[in-house]
């Protein structure tokens, strides 16, 4: 039987994930071996704690706590970081690269934030970075925009992509529970961290949405320019008014390209019952996708976890072995591919509908003003609906549904409202309905 050729890897990082890739290697090694004509063979894997138990069979001898000594060997053609963080994380990779040795990773805070430097080593020393778990786990997005769609203007993308607040959301709606409980069970469950700002406040989906957006669109994206509205503190009362209004609320990755700009931001957004992203529960993420010649496009799967990550990474390293063996490399379209260089469009310009709801005093002629100073901003009123007011409380819960409207339009005409007297005690809710237009 003819040999097989070998490709060296080096793994960076023995966590969750970096355990999941190595357990696939030795899972499926024999499997990988026969469809891609080449066997991958594990090197080594670094890690500054080599003692823990990961539940993983892997020899001892192959453990180091030396990356750098690791990743510079001879006889490791491909590196793969899943340590995470804009530290030692960007180090290592910088170094891989400088070699001309491939990299893969599953680091979108580094890929959101520092993209375009490494994509630019990474072309001045004729590798690549390959980086599908960095969005979506599992599910094989990069991939079908680097590749699949890439005949294509990308004209909006959508995304769910963070499981914790989508277990957290659905919960929410499904048992009517407030936030905090839902949060503790998420933490007890692990599906979020102790300290789980990264997620609930939209910041995770930011770098994901940035990642996606420099694809999409061909260029850098400033991640401080990203609008970012998490979920921390939401009402269940919202959750069950929009679902009695046949919508229900998701933390949406909004991708909208323009002839003049880009919108990219990131917020909790009503969608109607009837659309496939309003069916994506727990921990599940979806990304409905739209090209001018393919039209609509949805991907879904597990986002997160030890396998359905460790499945992408794998997915990378198969393709970085591929190329290595052609004597070339993928053409790296991340930041580096727009004829043009378009602004984000500031947040005040995005025109939507949106959700208010008004906790209005109970005296006669306070809706009245409210629709009038709406009114006055240009900002039509699509539907009305007031829930009975509490025996305990002094307001009355009032639902506006606006026709579409400026954002700028929209927070005026609420911090008009906010100035006046005798009318609200508490400050508007307010959330973006997406109509997918």
């Amino acid at each position: 039987m003819k040999k097989l050729k070998e490709i060296g890897v080096a793994v960076l990082g023995y966590g969750t994930v970096g355990a999941g890739v190595v357990e696939t290697l030795l899972k499926n090694g024999d499997l990988l071996a026969e469809r891609l004509g080449f066997r991958m063979v594990l090197k080594g894997v670094a890690d500054v704690d080599v003692t823990t138990d990961r539940g993983v069979a892997l020899d001892p001898s192959l453990l180091t706590t030396d990356g750098s000594a690791l990743l510079s060997r001879e006889d490791v053609d491909v590196v793969v970081e899943l340590i995470g963080g804009t530290g030692v994380a960007k180090t290592f990779i910088l170094q891989a690269l400088e070699k001309g040795k491939p990299v893969v990773t599953a680091n979108k805070k580094l890929l959101a934030e520092y993209g375009g430097e490494l994509h630019r080593v990474a072309d001045e020393h004729h590798t690549e970075i390959l980086f599908e778990a960095a969005v979506g786990g599992g599910i094989p997005i990069i991939k079908a925009l680097r590749e699949g769609l890439c005949a294509n203007h990308i004209e909006s993308i959508y995304g769910i992509l963070n499981g914790t607040c989508n277990y957290i959301l659905t919960r929410m709606e499904e048992e009517k529970l407030p936030f905090e409980e839902v949060l503790l069970a998420a933490q007890n469950a692990g599906y979020a961290e102790a300290e789980p700002s990264l997620d609930i406040d939209g910041y995770d989906t930011a770098h994901k949405a940035a990642v996606l957006a420099s694809l999409a669109y061909g260029q850098p994206i400033p991640l401080e320019k990203v609008t970012v509205r998490g979920i921390r503190g939401m009402s269940s009362l919202d959750i069950d008014y929009a679902s009695e209004m046949e919508y229900r609320i998701k933390l949406l990755a909004i991708l909208r390209g323009g002839a003049d700009d880009i919108e990219v931001s990131v917020q909790p957004t009503l969608v109607a019952h009837n659309h496939p992203l309003a069916a994506v529960s727990g921990v599940f993420n979806a990304v409905q996708v739209q090209g001018d010649i393919v039209g609509t496009t949805l991907y879904y799967g597990r986002g997160a976890g030890r396998a359905a990550t460790a499945s992408a990474v794998v997915a990378d390293m198969a393709d970085a072995g591929l190329n290595l063996l052609a004597g070339g490399r993928r053409r790296d379209l991340s930041g580096v591919s727009a004829a043009k260089i378009l602004p984000l469009r500031e947040p005040g310009a995005v025109v939507a509908r949106y959700y208010l709801r008004f906790s209005m005093l109970d005296h006669p002629g306070v809706l009245a003003r409210v629709a009038s100073v709406l009114g006055g901003h240009g900002i039509g009123i699509d539907s009305v609906i007031q829930k009975e007011r509490a025996e305990n409380m002094a307001y009355v819960p009032v639902i506006m549904v606006t026709d579409q409207a400026k954002e700028k339009d929209i927070a005026d005409a609420l911090r008009d409202i906010a100035d006046m007297q005798n009318v609200t005690d508490q400050e508007t809710v307010r959330y973006r309905i997406e109509d997918f237009k």
